[in-house]
């Protein structure tokens, strides 16, 4: 049985949607590193950062970074489902999940912890490094649009559609792209519709 680390509106939605699209079953275990308890206990035994989501496969092995889960996903379920069968097509969604993590994701820690880039930190530092990234962030999300918007395939959303998806409401950039990129934020609104997934976004943003 797999094992997912996560809490309710984060990123382990991403992984959840997967989960779902590809039928397998696993148990759910709450924990956040916000979130003292039971469940951060234990997933600081398998993932000492305390990160989310976490994903432990049925031999023990841990999985951590949702770009690196997805991929496995992918690369272990029947092609085609979560990672395109096409090789050239499957690089790009590689890419694209990569660059999900290392420019869209990487940003919140910066949003949600500024202090931890500038020593000494003052709130309005504090300000000046969020709205800095905030804007980087939206940038983020403009490129990836223009990027990968074309062949993004929300009617059968893959390993990217779902993390795109699930990034993007997170990071509050949908606001965002609804004014800039509207084209692209109606692509993410069909993958959260769903029916193997629209369970998901409702359980983890009723």
């Amino acid at each position: 049985m797999l094992t997912l680390f996560g809490c309710k509106g984060s990123g382990a939605a991403a992984i959840e949607a997967a989960l779902a699209r590809a039928g397998l079953a696993f148990t759910a275990v709450d924990a956040a590193s916000w979130t003292p308890g039971p469940g951060l206990d234990e997933l600081l035994r398998v993932n000492p950062l305390g990160q989310i989501p976490t994903l432990v496969l049925a031999d023990g092995t841990v999985l951590t970074e949702s770009a690196a889960i997805l991929i496995h996903l992918g690369l272990t379920v029947p092609p085609g489902l979560l990672l395109p069968a096409d090789a050239s097509a499957r690089a790009r969604a590689v890419r694209g999940l990569v660059y999900i993590a290392a420019n869209c994701y990487a940003a919140i820690s910066v949003i949600d912890y500024p202090e931890r880039w500038c020593e000494p930190c003052d709130d309005a530092m504090k300000e000046c490094i969020r709205a800095g990234t905030r804007a980087r962030l939206h940038l983020h999300w403009q490129t990836f649009a223009d990027e990968f918007g074309i062949g993004f395939d929300a009617g059968s959303p893959g390993a990217l559609e779902l993390l795109a998806t699930v990034v993007s409401k997170w990071s509050g950039a949908r606001a965002h792209l609804q004014a800039q990129r509207p084209a692209f934020h109606a692509q993410l609104l069909r993958v959260e519709q769903h029916p193997d997934v629209a369970a998901v976004f409702q359980r983890h943003w009723p």
